[in-house]
């Protein structure tokens, strides 16, 4: 359990679990121009013990099921894979508008992961070999960056070998959000993403640009008496509809033991996929012209992937 000083409320959260069960690493303020996230996982794997073989990660938020970690090093039995990946759910219990816009928010990004290669390893549920994260020179793509997981993807790609994702590694997050935590969460993602994956960025922001700019110009037709629009609209509205049915539906089957929010929540899937993906195209232009990111408590600017103020 990594912190970066003794005072963490984490310290006190997780101190019944001290001694032969975990291990607690105080990584102190690490490199100046390397992320707070970033210096407290340099420091745990710095402090790991040289006979493991596995590196597995999670972040403090995520609510892990007992065969977690089996489900997630597994497929490091094959050669060709150089790291593993899980993805999150989240489970807002009371149900908030802008939580569960955040839930469906994120929930198109984990569509994105299943058959074939992930597009990058996600840093909250994530396992590398010992012996590939030294010879992929980890350390060394993380020193300088904010994002853990997208250096990573980079360094394991760098070395030849693929990502693999495992769907019984996924992850549950809960908790509640406001309008303005929704946006800044999602701009810094997609502000990380920019600089880090510039082409993914770039795939998204013109498919949502596109996509409601035609949504936009059809429903003014039909405003304006143009009938002929509306098969227009319904080709464009009604399979995001149904993408968002069939990512409840492979979620509901991950976390069979979330069913009550599924029947509780689970219309937010289907039914709230449109107005997310306006808000996608907002998020996409304001992550569009920064480089600074706001995260616990300090202030980044992202200059290069390997240089951070």
């Amino acid at each position: 359990i990594a912190v970066r000083d003794p005072d963490d409320p984490a310290v006190a959260a997780v101190a019944g679990l001290l001694g032969e069960r975990a291990r607690l690493v105080v990584a102190g303020p690490g490199l100046a121009t390397t992320g707070e996230k970033i210096n407290n996982l340099l420091a745990a794997v710095a402090a790991a013990r040289p006979s493991s073989q596995v590196l597995a990660f999670a972040d403090s938020d995520g609510r892990v099921e007992p065969r977690w970690l089996r489900g997630l090093v597994a497929a490091l039995g094959d050669p060709a894979v150089g790291a593993v990946t899980g993805y999150r759910w989240y489970f807002p219990e009371q149900g908030r508008p802008w939580s569960l816009l955040r839930s469906v928010w994120n929930s198109t990004i984990g569509g994105a992961f299943g058959a074939g290669r992930p597009r990058f390893a996600w840093g909250g549920a994530m396992a590398i070999r010992r012996k590939t994260f030294d010879s992929a020179r980890v350390t060394d793509y993380w020193r300088g960056s904010v994002s853990d997981d997208y250096r990573l993807t980079q360094a394991v790609r760098a070395a030849g070998l693929e990502i693999r994702y495992a769907p019984r590694a996924m992850v549950a997050s809960g908790g509640e959000c406001t309008a303005r935590e929704f946006f800044c969460w999602t701009i810094r993602q997609m502000t990380i993403t920019r600089v880090y994956a510039p082409r993914l960025w770039w795939m998204g922001f013109l498919a949502h640009f596109f996509y409601c700019g035609a949504m936009a110009t059809a429903v003014a037709v039909i405003a304006g008496g143009g009938l002929w629009a509306v098969p227009i609209v319904l080709a464009a509205t009604v399979p995001g509809i149904w993408r968002g049915r069939l990512r409840r539906l492979a979620a509901q089957a991950m976390f069979p033991q979330r069913l009550d929010w599924f029947r509780r929540y689970g219309w937010s899937s289907t039914w709230l996929v449109l107005p997310v993906t306006w808000l996608w195209l907002v998020i996409f232009l304001a992550s569009a012209f920064t480089r600074q990111i706001h995260w616990r408590g300090n202030t980044y600017e992202l200059l290069t992937p390997s240089h951070t103020t």
